[in-house]
């Protein structure tokens, strides 16, 4: 059977797969995208059975392109820490490791699954999802120093940051190409101390970005939340994810929104549970018909621009 990597183009997604690949090499199919194009299964063809690894996509999202791979007598491994939906399939070629606690991701579960074997890339990844707590606490287990935390942390930021954008041509690295670059080094530490150029452009990238982020008007705030407005830009549309996280960061009792502009007059959100309250960011964003994600950290692909000011009174009022 042909075989196909489906995975999330951020940071979790990445490294999960990096870490099975490392354990388990296969010539495979690889079929990802922008961090919110999350309905990749549909993208494997239905016209004989396959052997699929689905990692870090809502099983929800994408239960009807499940079930057809696995009418066809498909070979389906599903993981992932988002809302699966209110059952998962039950058939003989499917195995699932799904966990939707605030506290873990995909590349965690991929990490237990693997019994530790290329920890740095689960921790890189924790941090890259804003699971700081986790991924420092891991950190100081496995025994690295705090200059290797740091250094992980910025690494799986990084790779974050580079999954935001609404298509591909937003992007520094379609994250394809960013994980055949990556997957080279067992360990990331072997990456970051190697200094390869893709490393170097992604790091810039993000300093750029950032600063930029940093620098953009307030839209509201309140005792419970804090939401910022980005413009139309590749930019605004690059960095907003990881500007939600610094966001939450900084506010650790607020929620934070990002808004960003989108030629069409709608708008992209990006939803942020308050740091000491990780709960709920998907279910405010499922308020809206394109709205989803996990309890920490969510979305919405497409807010109509009538609909901006039922969203800002939905923040302020979820987590008052």
């Amino acid at each position: 059977m042909n075989v196909y990597d489906v995975f999330n183009g951020d940071a979790d997604g990445i490294c999960a797969l990096i870490q099975l690949r490392l354990a388990e090499p296969a010539e495979t199919t690889l079929i990802t995208g922008v961090k919110r194009d999350i309905a990749l299964v549909r993208q494997v063809p239905t016209i004989k059975p396959v052997k699929a690894t689905i990692l870090d996509i809502s099983l929800d999202k994408n239960r009807e392109a499940v079930d057809a791979l696995l009418a066809l007598g498909s070979e389906v491994f599903y993981v992932d820490h988002h809302f699966p939906g209110e059952s998962l399939p039950d058939a003989p070629g499917f195995t699932a490791l799904i966990d939707t606690q605030p506290t873990t991701c995909t590349s965690l579960l991929i990490d237990q699954h693997l019994g530790g074997r290329f920890h740095n890339w689960a921790i890189a990844a924790a941090f890259g999802d804003n699971l700081n707590a986790v991924a420092e606490g891991l950190a100081r287990a496995a025994g690295l120093s705090a200059e290797q935390a740091t250094s992980l942390k910025a690494l799986g930021v990084c790779i974050n940051y580079n999954g935001y954008g609404a298509t591909v041509d937003d992007l520094h690295f379609h994250p394809a190409d960013l994980y055949r670059e990556f997957v080279k080094f067992e360990d990331p530490l072997e990456l970051i101390a190697s200094k390869p150029l893709a490393w170097k452009k992604l790091r810039k990238g993000y300093e750029a970005d950032m600063a930029s982020g940093l620098a953009a008007p307030i839209m509201a705030e309140n005792a419970s939340s804090i939401v910022v407005k980005l413009p139309d830009e590749p930019w605004a549309r690059r960095v907003s994810g990881v500007l939600g996280n610094e966001l939450a960061n900084r506010n650790p009792d607020k929620a934070c929104g990002i808004v960003t502009e989108k030629a069409d007059g709608s708008y992209l959100v990006s939803i942020r549970a308050p740091i000491n309250n990780r709960t709920g960011a998907d279910e405010l964003a499922r308020q809206f018909p394109t709205g989803g994600g996990r309890k920490a950290a969510a979305g919405i692909n497409v807010l109509p621009g009538n609909q901006l000011d039922e969203f800002l009174n939905a923040i302020a009022e979820f987590w008052s």
